[in-house]
């Protein structure tokens, strides 16, 4: 969106009817730094697969339960640990 954006003449920070393109700009910003995060979370739960470390809470030691997991396979901690 950015690149595309580039070499345009649009003045939209005088248009009414439509976000700006910084807006856009932003709202990009953040969905790709929270698929990054996202991204990170699922590749840290497969190394815990790999080290046997998977399903187990960071925090307390225990067994984290198949619904959380069903419903947040990244998840790193139980529920009561949060």
């Amino acid at each position: 969106m950015v690149e595309a954006s580039r070499d345009t003449n649009a003045d939209d920070e005088h248009d009414p009817e439509g976000a700006t393109i910084a807006f856009e700009r932003s709202q990009l910003d953040t969905l790709v730094r929270q698929a990054s995060r996202r991204l990170t979370e699922i590749e840290a739960a497969l190394i815990r697969l790999d080290t046997g470390g998977y399903g187990i809470c960071e925090r307390c030691g225990r067994a984290i339960p198949a619904e959380r997991l069903e419903v947040r396979p990244d998840a790193r901690r139980c529920v009561a640990c949060g």
